[in-house]
């Protein structure tokens, strides 16, 4: 069996959809194996440029996204530095402007709210145009609907749209989700994993049980 890992390309003659992982250059964004993104618009190798916003250094804050997420043209992750602090009475970043107001540069992360970092699950689909913003974290098999915007943490399984993004179902009954969750079948061996597409694909849960102890 010969899956492209260390490929950026995994589909012959595509240009346009990349295994993630393998153009991140960021100490501060991780991306698990088998993560895939798709741009149709811009080359997809400058994810990082165009889809990971307002990541500046000084604020140490980081981007994790699972394994085998599905991340669509467009998706963008913005980080904390695109909010303007709600605690002062003007929205105006005084701080960002240090030398015309003669304030001191070490404060210039008062200039903005820190609500943390971006972490997303495994096995999580991310629509097209869809907008992360820092602090959310999106559980397991979570998938974010076409140009939603995600201001806050979305359960495992759950399907949500709009703007702000709201819980729309859980894709399955609860017991199917824990035991899910309890798998992780996106840590298993690629040879595993490659035995177990059909009952993944077709949803047989009894097979995926089973194959733990395989």
């Amino acid at each position: 069996m010969t899956i492209p890992v260390k490929q950026i390309y995994p589909r012959t003659g595509d240009k346009e959809t990349i295994y993630l992982k393998h153009v991140i250059t960021n100490l501060n964004i991780t991306v698990g194996d088998f993560t895939m993104y798709n741009d149709f618009v811009n080359d997809p190798t400058l994810f990082e440029k165009n889809n990971v916003l307002y990541h500046y250094p000084i604020n140490d804050d980081k981007l994790q996204i699972g394994k085998f997420c599905s991340i669509a043209c467009g998706a963008k992750f913005l980080f904390n530095s695109a909010n303007h602090t709600l605690s002062s009475l003007s929205t105006y970043p005084f701080l960002l402007f240090f030398e015309e107001w003669g304030l001191e540069k070490k404060d210039v992360t008062n200039a903005w709210d820190n609500k943390g970092d971006i972490v997303i699950g495994n096995d999580v689909w991310i629509g097209y145009e869809a907008v992360v913003l820092a602090g959310v974290t999106i559980g397991d098999g979570a998938i974010i609907g076409t140009r939603a915007v995600v201001t806050k943490d979305v359960p495992p399984y759950t399907i949500v749209g709009g703007v702000p993004a709201k819980p729309i179902k859980r894709r399955f009954p609860e017991e199917t989700i824990s035991a899910l969750l309890e798998i992780q079948w996106w840590n298993w061996s690629e040879e595993r994993i490659a035995r177990n597409i059909g009952a993944i694909q077709s949803g047989n849960i009894e097979q995926l049980k089973q194959a733990m102890y395989m």
